[in-house]
């Protein structure tokens, strides 16, 4: 039998903050999700690519053409599907040394103001990047190497895990503004 969770203030692994009792529901939630396990296939295939071609340089001397490519591509994909899951399950770092004795109210304000700037800073990088995809399509911009694949659809991915970032930083700033973080 698993014991009672402390009551709030009390310390423990996460500063006394209250961890949601189960994942977030909701369309932000299910992308979240959805770009997550993306990720994961990403990094998984990027894996296998790279145990394969490791494997034939040594067997037969040569690697899988382009694999360092596909390799950058799929890592950068794999790690950018994982930020909106993050953010949603609220998994990434706290620090709350100076605010752990505070009452939770203004803990909340203060988790709520940067939600905010992760939202903002998660929204300028989607922006950004969304210029990016269409500069790398009209440029026809590729990949430096033996394949030379375009690489606007990838940045183009990487504006959208951005963008549900946002949504996901968004959605905690609203619970934390309400007091329900």
């Amino acid at each position: 039998m698993s014991p009672d969770p402390a009551p709030p203030g009390a310390g423990g692994a996460d500063g006394g903050q209250e961890r949601p009792a189960a994942p977030p529901r909701g369309a932000v939630a299910a992308l979240a999700g959805w770009l997550a396990f993306a990720g994961g296939v990403a990094l998984l295939g990027v894996a296998l690519l790279t145990t394969l071609s490791v494997l034939l340089r040594w067997l037969a001397g040569g690697p899988i053409k382009g694999d360092f490519e596909l390799v950058s591509l799929g890592s950068g994909l794999a790690a950018l599907g994982f930020l909106a899951y993050g953010t949603i399950m609220r998994a990434n770092i706290l620090v709350d040394t100076f605010t752990a004795r505070l009452p939770r109210r203004l803990n909340d304000a203060a988790d709520a103001f940067w939600m905010l700037v992760w939202a903002g800073c998660a929204l300028v990088l989607a922006e950004r990047m969304a210029l990016g995809a269409a500069e790398a399509l009209a440029s026809g911009t590729r990949t430096i190497g033996l394949l030379g694949v375009p690489i606007w659809w990838a940045i183009g991915l990487g504006a959208a895990c951005f963008a549900a970032t946002a949504a996901a930083a968004l959605y905690w700033t609203a619970r934390f503004a309400r007091g329900r973080g």
